[in-house]
């Protein structure tokens, strides 16, 4: 039986990859952030701890799901950075400002491009 194993990786195992160091990269970054800088739940208000559980905790767990599940946790990363931008539109009247939180969501988006990219498997009973 022949070998037919492609030497070269796919245009999909390039994204995927570089989403996943991205996605480490992001999370890393983000952990130091919040250690660095302490987290006081104290000093928070309702909606800051809102926004948080949207960024960085649900972008963080959509890119960790999506080691396993690309679909899912790119779906969760990129749906928590949508609630995130509206539920600051809608309690400061504006957009975030800067282009960082777009930046930390991008994994989510590649693996989204993978998923899309990967053909479904069907299994068939025995």
């Amino acid at each position: 039986m022949e070998n037919h194993h492609n030497p070269h990786p796919s245009l999909t195992q390039l994204i995927r990859w570089a989403a996943r160091i991205l996605g480490v990269v992001n999370i890393a970054f983000i952990i130091l952030f919040v250690v660095g800088e302490g987290f006081d739940y104290k000093l928070i208000t309702h909606t800051e701890l809102i926004l948080f559980v949207f960024f960085p905790v649900g972008i963080s767990i959509g890119m960790i799901l999506s080691w396993w599940k690309e679909g899912v946790g790119g779906s969760i990363t990129v749906g928590s950075l949508v609630m995130f931008y509206v539920i600051h539109f809608a309690t400061r009247g504006m957009f975030p400002t800067g282009w960082w939180f777009l930046v930390f969501a991008i994994p989510g988006f590649l693996f989204l491009v993978c998923r899309y990219r990967t053909p479904k498997v069907e299994h068939v009973a025995d």
